[in-house]
């Protein structure tokens, strides 16, 4: 099984506590690790490749987003690879950054209802997916990432959050 080395970083106290973070991500991150190293034929370094995750609050990510992506707007998640992946690439000792917006989060699982820590999660793998080069742009990525998206989280024992969507 691939491991990871994760690294948080929270800089919006309204967060949960650093320990259920941390156990959540090492979850989560560490299902889709296996997955992709099952399913994708993803090949995983010997060393555990580092991922840092950020915890903050809408502000930052709108500044963040507004900086990167020319976006002036909170978002939910924002994924920024250390190296460029293409699907099925090898990764290197550093992944890269996810980071996430508390406020965004909240927002979104009550308008999906869904909870918070069920909606964080499928950011999450949608976030670590990006890390490996996967993206939707095109409407034929969306549908691989999406699909992607979907059967990792069944084997979180989570439902398909794109049910009844077409691709992003």
């Amino acid at each position: 099984m691939p491991q990871l080395d994760i690294q948080i970083s929270i800089e919006d106290e309204a967060w949960p506590d650093e320990a259920v973070l941390e156990a959540l991500c090492a979850r989560v991150l560490g299902a889709a690790a296996q997955f992709l190293a099952r399913e994708e034929m993803q090949p995983f370094p010997k060393m555990p490749p580092e991922v840092s995750l950020v915890f903050t609050n809408d502000a930052a990510i709108r500044e963040i987003n507004s900086e990167w992506r020319d976006k002036d707007k909170p978002t939910n998640v924002l994924s920024f690879p250390a190296f460029p992946l293409v699907p099925s690439g090898r990764p290197g000792p550093m992944l890269g950054d996810i980071v996430v917006a508390r406020e965004t989060v909240e927002r979104e699982a009550v308008d999906l209802e869904k909870s918070f820590e069920e909606h964080l999660t499928h950011l999450l793998v949608h976030g670590f997916l990006h890390l490996f080069g996967y993206d939707h742009l095109e409407t034929e990525e969306a549908e691989a990432m999406e699909a992607l998206e979907t059967r990792i989280l069944a084997s979180l024992g989570l439902s398909d959050p794109y049910a009844g969507q077409d691709p992003v």
